[in-house]
């Protein structure tokens, strides 16, 4: 992993925690993901007009992809409506590293140096100790639905990353990947939320929201567009355990907004991925 990859891999994590604490803040959380998902899949109708399309073997990643996206935003929206944002989202991102590292392994034959693996370690323990701590420091017990969602989030990251990982190395075209990716996977919630509530009862409710979950579409489009590029050029693994640095940001982001506690855990958590990332860099 060069620099130039961590940095982008870095921006992304940003990015990430930001549209996901957007998503957080709008109270109705089919609302927020009709905005988010309807707003990607407009920017992507727009890449596609410009990028080269996917190759023919990139498609079959595509599909599989699109519906590991649309079943991670219900399992996402559903831990957001059970949980507080600085717990949910340490617990979802946090489970995705390892799981990644394993899948990598036995599908894509990925194979990591010493360094690699001890900063993927390294990192996910720092993740790990953010979503135990989540758990711990609540005012309230445990409330396992929303910790079973979450928990399903990070699996179902963990499959798309691998699955993504493939598919954009196959496509040809990281832009024209990404701009179908978000196209099939954007067009879903629209459309359920349309059949659910109907036009009359929706558009009023998406209005007063229309422009953060605009800001969340496209926060979300240049999050993962950085990934997939990264993807190109780096083991998966320690693009997986990086990228998760967002859930430092998410955490700094709940106790600024959302008014969570922070806490020396989490200063120590943010101090290992330091150390993850020095040790995926070191060569």
């Amino acid at each position: 992993m060069t620099p130039l990859v961590a940095v982008a891999v870095l921006v992304a994590a940003l990015t990430h925690a930001s549209w996901n604490a957007i998503a957080h803040t709008i109270r109705d959380q089919l609302v927020a993901f009709t905005l988010i998902a309807g707003s990607g899949a407009a920017l992507g109708v727009v890449a596609a007009c410009f990028a080269p399309p996917p190759h023919a073997a990139a498609w079959p990643y595509l599909l599989v992809s699109a519906a590991l996206h649309i079943a991670y935003q219900a399992l996402l929206m559903r831990s957001f409506s059970l949980g507080d944002f600085g717990q949910m989202y340490p617990i979802a991102r946090g489970t995705a590293p390892l799981v990644v590292t394993v899948l990598a392994a036995l599908f894509v034959g990925e194979k990591l140096d010493l360094w690699q693996a001890a900063g993927v370690a390294v990192a996910s323990a720092g993740l790990v100790g953010v979503a135990l701590w989540g758990i711990k420091g609540s005012r309230t017990k445990p409330h396992w639905p929303a910790l079973v969602a979450a928990l399903a989030t990070g699996l179902s990251i963990a499959a798309y990353t691998v699955v993504d990982g493939v598919g954009v190395r196959n496509a040809g075209s990281p832009i024209g990947y990404l701009a179908w990716l978000m196209i099939l996977e954007g067009v879903l919630i629209p459309l359920y939320a349309l059949h659910a509530r109907g036009a009359a009862v929706l558009l009023p409710q998406l209005r007063p929201h229309a422009a953060l979950g605009l800001l969340g579409g496209l926060l979300s489009v240049v999050a993962y567009g950085l990934v997939l590029w990264a993807q190109t050029r780096a083991a998966l693994a320690p693009i997986a355990a990086l990228r998760e640095s967002s859930i430092i940001v998410g955490a700094a982001i709940g106790a600024v907004f959302f008014k969570e506690r922070f806490g020396t855990p989490r200063i120590a958590a943010a101090g290992l991925m330091v150390v993850g990332i020095g040790l995926m860099l070191h060569t």
